[in-house]
């Protein structure tokens, strides 16, 4: 009895000591990993792809070795950003990435890879393990991988001049990338089977890669949820003046590229990162996104990530053609109105509020449009709390669904290879951020923005919260994506419908709730009236 009891003691000491994986060689050197603490996958973490580069703005410096073993045991990387008002977080050599394999993942094993990128505007955000925790998708037999990038100004300062010709973070992303490419062997992945996938700005990161000639060759099949390089907030207009506007609020009166270089390079990463631009007024919150990918000045000896307008590449079918899955939740945007407080709301005007990417002459004609949008959302109603769950449409279908369904049907008239479209609107116990929102919000039903991630990652200390069916029908699909590039290569008890490719002459999407189901792409009468007006006044030129 006493031995058994030794035994079991044992056993579970055994789970509190870190138990180190073999040695892996990669491009900087060798480097140890280790068992997840229940034992079922294996770990390595804040891997160093790139190096910061010497000077701020540049592209990443990615000749990278070390001296003996690196541990790659711990995460706790963030590039800078902020928390609240004034705490800033992060570091400078933040350019990481986690990779977690199945327990035999060997350099014999060909797993298939998942590469995601984590959203958050393009301000915050990081890979780490406590909200994109592995578990539930290595366990349908793949490799995942999550990257960190720069964030902020840090990483999509664009000034147009060599010195800071912009996408910096993007650039970071292809370096994590053709990491992966080198390396992922070594770890019992496929180099030729990598998915790239991500949520928000992750998706829109994503969908610029399928259009960036710098990334052609790097992946091979494409999810994109809630995001689109056709959103407004992804693109960066005039991005000297919008460099100019930090500096401003800092004290410095310039539109000059080289002056401003000269400003943002001598200010501390805290004083970049705590330094905000006042909203305009009458707009929503969505438009404090400030510093986001930008189209860059070409110069000799640099390689440029974005030349053209998204759309513009697009719609001509110059990009990266691989199988694609792309989608948004019913209720984007619950989470942005959210965020409004008791002095924004009553400002909101939405003729002030339309995307930047319209152009649209006549200022009575914002307000026809303005008017209209509202009559659809909440009608006579004047803009209040009371209103505001009915006027989050607005946020949602203006800035993530109706962008995120052209990009869709671009691609039915353009890419030859399948194109699966979704809309998730699966409402239950791990739907945490509505729960979160509070009660001005809960009348309606359905999942907000980046709800959907709750059933694809686990969140430390987090249990399933009597989920597990839809946590395993959502990993399946989204693995069963990146093994065959088909969501649904068969159907079964956990999946008992087939999930259709869109089609010019089927543009449908797949329902992904309670029960699954098939809906036509353009599903509301507002989105139909969004798909009009960016017809008649879509801003085609930077």
């Amino acid at each position: 009895m006493k031995f058994y009891w030794v035994v079991l003691w044992s056993l579970w000491a055994a789970r509190l000591v870190q138990q180190p994986t073999p040695l892996v060689h990669v491009t900087g050197g060798w480097l140890r990993g280790v068992l997840a603490p229940d034992g079922s996958h294996k770990r390595y973490l804040a891997i160093p792809y790139a190096r910061h580069p010497i000077k701020r703005f540049q592209g990443p410096d990615v000749n990278l070795n070390w001296d003996g073993v690196f541990e790659a045991i711990e995460e706790n990387v963030r590039c800078f950003q902020r928390i609240g008002e004034s705490l800033v977080v992060g570091q400078k050599n933040c350019l990481t990435l986690n990779i977690y394999t199945p327990l035999d993942a060997s350099h014999n094993s060909r797993y298939p890879v998942m590469v995601f990128f984590h959203g958050g505007g393009f301000y915050d955000g990081s890979a780490t393990p406590y909200m994109y925790g592995p578990d539930y998708i290595v366990s349908k037999g793949v490799i995942l991988v999550t990257v960190n990038y720069r964030l902020n100004i840090q990483g999509f300062g664009c000034l147009r001049i060599k010195e800071a010709p912009g996408n910096a973070g993007l650039k970071d992303q292809v370096a994590a990338l053709k990491w992966i490419q080198n390396n992922i062997k070594a770890f019992g992945g496929d180099s030729d089977n990598v998915t790239i996938f991500g949520e928000s700005a992750g998706a829109a990161s994503v969908s610029l890669h399928i259009v960036s000639p710098m990334s052609k060759g790097l992946f091979h099949r494409a999810i994109m949820q809630s995001g689109s390089s056709l959103s407004s907030w992804v693109l960066q207009f005039k991005p000297v003046y919008m460099a100019s506007l930090i500096t401003k609020v800092m004290g410095h009166l310039t539109e000059d590229a080289q002056e401003l270089y000269k400003i943002l390079l001598n200010k501390s990463d805290s004083e970049l990162i705590v330094t905000r631009v006042p909203r305009k007024e009458g707009n929503i919150i969505i438009s404090e996104c400030l510093y986001t990918p930008c189209i860059e000045k070409q110069f000799e000896g640099i390689e440029p990530f974005l030349t053209a307008v998204p759309y513009n590449v697009l719609t001509k079918g110059h990009y990266n053609k691989v199988p694609i899955m792309i989608g948004s939740n019913i209720e984007e945007g619950l989470l942005f109105a959210s965020l409004e407080n008791d002095t924004t709301i009553p400002n909101i005007k939405l003729e002030k509020s339309l995307p930047k990417d319209l152009s649209i002459p006549l200022e009575s004609e914002r307000k026809k449009i303005g008017d209209k949008l509202r009559n659809y959302y909440i009608g006579d109603e004047e803009i209040s709390k009371r209103t505001l769950a009915n006027l989050s449409r607005f946020h949602g279908e203006v800035y993530f669904t109706y962008p995120i369904l052209e990009e869709t049907e671009i691609y039915l008239n353009t890419n030859d290879k399948p194109v699966y479209s979704y809309l998730f609107k699966y409402s239950g116990w791990r739907n945490l951020i509505k729960l979160a929102i509070g009660k001005t919000f809960e009348s309606k039903k359905g999942a907000t923005h980046a709800e959907d991630l709750f059933y694809l990652f686990r969140v430390m200390g987090l249990p399933t919260l009597f989920e597990d069916k839809m946590i395993n029908r959502m990993t399946t699909l989204w693995t069963n994506f990146a093994k065959f590039g088909d969501p649904t290569p068969a159907v079964s008890e956990l999946v008992p419908l087939r999930w259709p490719a869109a089609t010019l002459s089927s543009p449908v999407s797949f329902v992904i709730d309670e029960e699954f189901s098939i809906s036509h792409l353009w599903y509301t009468d507002s989105l139909k009236y969004l798909r009009d007006v960016y017809t008649k006044y879509r801003r085609k030129r930077d």
